[in-house]
């Protein structure tokens, strides 16, 4: 397994700057959506946010960064600071970011230090320049010897095109990179420190992730692209899903509707459980969130180097999560460790073979062979002096998997009756790690 590097080879442009002078709300500006966690605490963006856009035909990838605060020593502001270090050594173009309400601070200084040493083209920006007067006041950022300021208000869209042309005249001439699309796009979901970061830096063998035993360290998702053996596969990483009793108002809230998102981008959820907690009723909310998206499904009993302490086998354990998951007995589990990185291949192969399973066409002769026998085999219960008649199914959609019936009243399909049909749809067609989206077409009789 391999880091893909061909969907970075656009230009890169990295915002960098102290904490809270606006990197993230000019990321979304410039991008056009809503991407980055916005707030006003400081520190909010903590790991790299990277998305590709486009100015005037000029495609390049964006990478928003966390705060390069030169003073706090914990744990994550350390990992925080390689993260920074990281995307300004892979970017083309940096963009510093400084707040003119603040004026030119000390730590501003010891960035530009920073940047040159790295070599990079830098373009200085006054950050938060809404007024004719903090225009004026950006030239207070010559003192940092990094050219002419370009002063703007992301949040007035104040001085973004002057802004974008200084950034574009810095890409290289030839931009020519061809980008194959991702041929499976793998979302890592699941409640916070259950380890889905460090299967991320696992499977990229690069530390793209921060990984802290505080939980909910990943706030925003990140995505990045890797290759095995014939695929690309794209991965998503999620802030970790909280109960919604525990999500608080602004930061915590922002993530878990961006790791909802994230499920609704994806092709395929790795659902990570954590072996030595074993699965928990949240653990099943976030199951229902991918099944109601209709998305495939792998659960990832993650942590199983700690198997020697647990008082159990991989046997027991599937049984216990299979017990824990009854509405989704199709799901493949896998163990993994991203610590070691054992059972990451096996994953990987699951989930592309998860992929396979929900793309699959089925010729509807053999769709309507199957449900016909099904019917004779065990008809619908009749209601009252109404009964229920089945004449007919198709696939009609996949990816995921989609089938229509066509009976004389839809009202009249009860869920067993449901769940009973698409079992034998399974029983007959696979579809292992994919729910079944059924419709029922309560007209005359259809024509076979």
């Amino acid at each position: 397994m391999q880091t893909e590097k061909g969907q970075l080879k656009k230009p890169i442009v990295a915002i960098v700057g102290r904490p809270n002078v606006g990197k993230s709300t000019l990321f979304n500006r410039l991008i056009g959506q809503r991407m980055s966690i916005v707030s006003d605490v400081a520190g909010t963006t903590r790991d790299r946010i990277i998305s590709e856009t486009d100015w005037a035909g000029n495609p390049f990838i964006l990478v928003d960064t966390g705060g390069l605060d030169l003073f706090p020593e914990d744990d994550i502001w350390n990992q925080v600071k390689s993260q920074i270090h990281h995307a300004i050594g892979e970017c083309d173009v940096v963009i510093l970011l400084v707040d003119i309400s603040d004026g030119v601070t000390s730590n501003d200084q010891d960035i530009v230090d920073t940047l040159r040493k790295v070599g990079k083209p830098v373009v200085a920006v006054a950050s938060k320049a809404d007024n004719e007067i903090r225009d004026q006041m950006a030239s207070e950022l010559y003192s940092l010897g990094m050219g002419d300021p370009v002063p703007i208000s992301a949040y007035h869209n104040r001085g973004l095109d002057d802004l974008k042309e200084r950034v574009v005249a810095h890409f290289p001439a030839d931009q020519s990179f061809p980008e194959p699309k991702a041929d499976l796009g793998l979302a890592i979901v699941g409640r916070t420190n259950v380890g889905k970061s460090m299967l991320l830096n696992t499977l990229c063998g690069e530390n793209r992730a921060i990984v802290s035993h505080t939980a909910g360290t990943t706030r925003d998702s990140l995505d990045v692209v890797i290759k095995y053996k014939d695929k690309d596969i794209q991965l998503i990483d999620t802030a970790g899903i909280r109960r919604r009793g525990q999500i608080e108002y602004g930061i915590e809230k922002y993530s878990v509707l961006r790791s909802i998102q994230s499920i609704d981008r994806c092709d395929v959820a790795a659902l990570v459980i954590d072996a030595s907690e074993f699965a928990t009723a949240q653990d099943t909310h976030v199951a229902n969130y991918i099944l109601e998206a209709h998305k495939g499904i792998v659960i990832l009993v993650n942590k199983w180097d700690l198997s020697d302490q647990l008082a159990t086998n991989q046997q027991d354990m599937a049984n216990q999560v299979r017990n824990k998951f009854k509405f989704a007995q199709y799901a493949p589990i896998c163990f993994t460790s991203g610590l070691t990185g054992s059972g990451i291949k096996n994953m990987l192969d699951t989930a592309i073979e998860v992929q396979s399973e929900r793309s699959k066409v089925i010729p509807r002769a053999n769709v309507r062979r199957t449900i016909m026998t099904a019917v004779a085999n065990h008809p619908p219960p009749v209601q009252g002096k109404k009964e229920l008649k089945i004449y007919s199914a198709m696939q009609d959609g996949s990816s995921p998997p989609s089938f229509t019936f066509f009976v004389n009243h839809a009202n009249m399909v009860h869920f067993s009756y449901k769940r009973y049909l698409e079992n034998s749809l399974r029983e007959n067609f696979g579809f292992e790690g994919s729910p079944l989206r059924l419709r029922f077409s309560g007209k005359s009789r259809k024509p076979d």
